[in-house]
């Protein structure tokens, strides 16, 4: 063995061992899942969000707008994105196709005001959960393991 590899013998070609393949999967994947992008166009209350994240042992990234955020899902997996309304303007028709575009992410909200009759449609049919501002940080958790146990999302589990 070289370099962490094993020999195939037969073909005298270096193989990856399925154990350390498996490892190198597991530990990409186990990044992945700890990764949650915040979509916020104020970075002070980006900042916030990630801190509480931080505490609860998850990563976060962080976009400004619905473009950022579809190149950075598009290139890789996250957990969940969570998008605050109060900072970004947001339609029905732009939160449906975000979550038709990638159906394998939850995604949650956050805002100061309790209800959005105006996004009563996408809320209603394409959004995991709504928090109201200040973030409590047990229920923020809540929904996080509710997210991992979700079968709707195997990729996550």
């Amino acid at each position: 063995m070289a370099s962490g590899l094993l020999y195939h013998h037969a073909a005298g070609q270096p193989k990856l061992s399925f154990a350390l393949t498996c490892a190198m999967a597991n530990k990409y994947n186990e990044i992945n899942k700890k990764t949650i992008l915040l979509m916020n166009a104020d970075p002070e209350q980006s900042a916030g969000i990630a801190h509480l994240l931080k505490e609860a042992d998850f990563n976060t990234q962080s976009v400004k707008s619905s473009s950022e955020l579809k190149k950075k899902l598009d290139n890789a997996s996250f957990i969940a994105v969570i998008m605050d309304l109060d900072s970004l303007t947001l339609d029905n028709r732009s939160i449906k196709d975000l979550t038709m575009q990638f159906p394998t992410v939850p995604f949650l909200c956050v805002s100061k005001e309790r209800f959005h009759p105006e996004l009563k449609d996408s809320i209603r049919d394409h959004i995991y959960a709504c928090l109201t501002k200040p973030i409590d940080p047990d229920e923020l958790k809540y929904w996080l393991k509710c997210i991992r146990k979700d079968d709707r999302y195997p990729e996550i589990c």
